[in-house]
């Protein structure tokens, strides 16, 4: 087994979430191997801190889409005004239903409902670019409820890009629901 999978095995077993830098260099991300798999991130909501949500009321992507990131990536976005090598996204995405409450009517909330959820790791040095999920400077992953061993994008052009073109700009990220990074 290489030095990069251990590392992953391990940081996997302990329920955490990591992007840091293995020694040896195999490894970029706790939640990516040595030939660029994405791993699902088990324990982000409790290991990450929250960037915001985004509410989409109809359609196939509708729901709550709840946005995750490394404590240690807002911090670096806050001074350089990017994302790091190795920086995680976990955007998940949740059903959701109406009701009329005291504090309003026809009021969306989210449901325990979980669609799926989307997962993006900056890679700024192009190191899986043979494969069909790298690709301007992202790692590309997309996990369904039942299935979280396999990452259901085989190609990120097709699979994921087509949301992200209107910030093509903006390193594909659509910073600006995201207050948190310039507080």
């Amino acid at each position: 087994m290489k030095k990069g999978i251990i590392a992953f095995a391990l940081l996997a077993s302990a329920g955490g979430v990591t992007t840091s830098i293995a020694s040896d260099n195999t490894s970029f991300s706790g939640i990516v191997d040595a030939d660029g798999n994405i791993a699902f991130p088990e324990g982000f909501r409790t290991s990450m801190v929250h960037l915001g949500s985004w509410f989409v009321p109809d359609g196939g992507a509708s729901g709550f889409h709840g946005v995750y990131t490394e404590k240690e990536t807002v911090e670096a976005f806050r001074k350089t005004g990017k994302f790091p090598d190795g920086a995680t996204l976990v955007k998940e995405l949740r059903a959701h239903a109406s009701g009329d409450f005291t504090t309003g009517a026809g009021v969306n909330y989210e449901t325990g409902n979980l669609k799926q959820w989307f997962v993006m790791v900056k890679d700024t040095e192009g190191r899986f670019q043979d494969t069909g999920v790298w690709g301007d400077g992202w790692g590309w992953a997309l996990f369904k409820p039942g299935n979280l061993g396999v990452n259901a994008s085989s190609d990120y052009k097709t699979d994921c890009l087509g949301c992200h073109i209107p910030a093509k700009d903006n390193d594909w990220i659509y910073t600006d629901a995201y207050p948190i990074l310039a507080e």
